[in-house]
């Protein structure tokens, strides 16, 4: 089959010997591939937008029964047909539900990548969604939900991005117990219908692959789906910026958010640089200053985050509830005074963290697939690893402190969990 619209096909190469391929059908889905002939192996990663910001408000959990249903039967399998399917072809493989997109992933031997995707395309256009199945699918949901709720550390950081982004970007993908109780079949094959389509889905492969034996087959299952028109989302902007739950515990956990830029923005690497040597191993500043020098906590981390046109960085800390006040208040300290700036010594680690990164990831088709699929939601685009790297080595100490010194971590979101709330600062509130 000749690949549909080959004007929307394009190959980019890098100095790694990276070539990537992408292809746009004329229903919106986008194909993206790399291939890898180091490789025995093949991965693919599969989004559509079946996240929750897509669920109503008193729905919570509507896109988790839904990717769980999908996967208990599609096209001529029944639920036992599909696992056995695809556990004859070696399909080590996941499900999940973010934000805005839902997806399946899978990694196998080369040669039986395409058969995988065939399995997929029904899951994805032709799912059984079997009612027998429903109340089975209920208590999977409900038993994460369950898992989530005792975790204290989960339930905190949910909390804090509940009140740090604008709804429903804030919402937890496990949802709500009152919904996934009583969530209906029609309920499910109407998200289903709605948000399983072309227009908005990438699909990303990694390995040992041919590109035009891929962009040949996936046209071949997937060319004839037909796009849905749905509305632009609303947001509603955030109100509270302070969180307490009540646990009767002798641990508190601490959440602090503020807001940083994008993965498309212009600073990204800035930003991510300035918050690898807030929080990336046992030398940065908070693990050296909340934990091995003051003995507060048991573990302290930050992370940047990303959604598509707003980033952030998320904060956390476990200790006791006898130290938790000291916990955040040098939590808080050590994040105002990344303001200050860094030092060469700091970053000149942190790029060797990356830079192992990096090389990790050009062994895993698994970790590329992944990626590039990240990339095009984000981007539009894949950034080769060469263009990483090259953003990587021209961070400085510098550069890294000039953007910090527009954009000084502030306007904190604070969330704590324990036997009693604590106190914010004055120079933060």
């Amino acid at each position: 089959m000749a690949p549909s619209n080959p004007a929307q096909s394009q190959s980019t190469s890098s100095k790694l010997a990276q070539t990537i391929h992408t292809h746009t059908f004329p229903n919106g889905l986008v194909l993206l591939a790399e291939p890898m002939r180091s490789l025995e192996s093949a991965a693919f990663t599969i989004r559509v937008p079946g996240g929750f910001v897509n669920e109503t408000d008193d729905r919570g959990g509507l896109g988790v029964m839904t990717a769980e249903m999908t996967l208990r039967g599609a096209g001529e399998r029944d639920s036992r047909q599909f696992v056995d399917d695809l556990d004859n072809l070696g399909v080590e493989r996941g499900d999940s539900v973010g934000d805005a997109l839902a997806g399946y992933s899978g990694a196998t031997l080369a040669k039986n990548l395409l058969p995988a995707l065939r399995i997929y395309a029904d899951v994805l256009r032709r799912a059984r969604l079997p009612a027998d199945e429903l109340e089975s699918a209920r208590m999977v949901a409900l038993q994460e939900l369950s898992g989530v709720d005792d975790e204290p550390g989960q339930k905190t950081m949910q909390e804090l991005r509940r009140l740090h982004y604008p709804h429903p970007w804030g919402r937890r993908s496990q949802g709500q117990r009152e919904a996934l109780e009583t969530i209906t079949l029609d309920e499910i094959e109407t998200f289903y219908h709605r948000n399983y389509r072309p227009n908005g889905a990438i699909i990303s492969v990694a390995g040992r692959i041919d590109w035009a034996e891929v962009r040949d087959a996936v046209g071949e299952l997937f060319a004839d789906w037909s796009a849905v028109d749905v509305p632009p989302l609303v947001e509603k902007p955030r109100t509270v910026r302070r969180g307490f739950i009540e646990h009767d515990s002798n641990q508190t956990h601490i959440g602090v958010a503020y807001d940083s830029v994008p993965y498309s923005h212009p600073d990204y690497f800035q930003a991510w640089g300035a918050v690898g040597v807030l929080s990336g191993g046992m030398s940065a500043r908070l693990f050296t200053e909340v934990r091995e020098k003051r003995g507060l906590c048991y573990t302290v981390s930050a992370s940047q985050t990303t959604l598509k046109d707003r980033g952030s960085v998320l904060a956390y800390s476990g200790t006791t509830a006898e130290r938790a006040q000291e916990t955040l208040d040098v939590m808080l300290g050590e994040l105002i005074r990344l303001a200050d700036g860094i030092e060469d010594h700091e970053l000149t680690r942190l790029k060797a963290r990356i830079k192992s990164g990096l090389i990790m990831q050009q062994e895993s088709s698994g970790s590329r697939s992944a990626s590039m699929t990240r990339d095009w939601y984000l981007l539009g685009r894949v950034r080769t690893l060469d263009e990483i790297s090259e953003q990587v080595d021209a961070l400085s100490a510098a550069t890294i402190n000039a953007y910090l010194k527009k954009n000084p971590p502030r306007d904190f979101t604070i969330v704590t969990l324990g036997q009693k709330p604590l106190e914010v600062p004055g120079a933060v509130s």
